[in-house]
């Protein structure tokens, strides 16, 4: 499934992407829609990559600089950059925002239940 995701990466160059058929595949069951990707699922396969080495090392910058060979200089530009394509949520102190992201954190709180209380 991972070289069929990288020809997509490779035939979508980067624009915007929306699903219309999912398809349960144990379940045989299909979905159609207009659905949007997650948008990590929008990140270039080496940005993907590189996302996931950066969880791997548990955020270590130092193990980021080793592992791909580069300067730290050049690992927090790469992250800034990567954080502004995945901006999901603005909080600010205090914010419902904040106490709805910390609720999740901690598992008191459901995804789905988290995101309805951030839409509404």
């Amino acid at each position: 499934m991972a070289k069929e995701w990288q020809e997509l990466l490779k035939m979508t160059q980067g624009k915007p992407v929306t699903v219309e058929r999912v398809r349960l595949v144990d379940d045989d069951i299909a979905i159609e829609g207009s659905f949007l990707l997650p948008p990590l699922a929008s990140l270039s396969a080496e940005d993907q990559v590189f996302v996931m080495a950066f969880v791997r090392s548990h955020g270590s910058i130092k193990g980021m600089e080793e592992m791909f060979g580069i300067s730290y200089p050049t690992v927090k530009n790469r992250l800034n950059r990567l954080a502004r394509r995945l901006e999901l949520v603005e909080t600010v102190k205090g914010s419902p925002g904040e106490e709805v992201l910390d609720g999740l954190e901690r598992g008191e709180l459901s995804v789905d239940e988290a995101i309805r209380r951030l839409e509404g």
